[in-house]
């Protein structure tokens, strides 16, 4: 998967709920995207990283391209992030 690709449905999905893409690490050795979402008014949530990633899992077939993909926010990184999610997860 090219970067740009990511980033034109990433762009596109970010801004359907109101966000930016502020930031976009790669590690090309592993094919591993982290994406950071940023919001002008208000604050990104849950809902909103979940909508993103969803949107890039729907574009990018992650067999076939094989990479992983971390959406956070601002002031949170992907390590919170994945800690959150998986305390939402354990609670249910």
């Amino acid at each position: 998967m090219k970067k740009e690709e990511l980033l034109q449905v990433a762009g596109e999905a970010a801004a359907k709920r109101g966000c930016t893409i502020v930031e976009l690490a790669f590690n090309d050795d592993d094919n591993i995207f982290e994406l950071v979402l940023g919001k002008q008014e208000g604050s990104v949530d849950l809902d909103d990283c979940e909508f993103v990633h969803r949107a890039v899992l729907a574009a990018f077939d992650r067999n076939i391209e094989d990479y992983a993909l971390t959406v956070g926010s601002e002031g949170i990184d992907a390590a919170e992030a994945d800690e959150i999610l998986k305390t939402i997860k354990d609670s249910e």
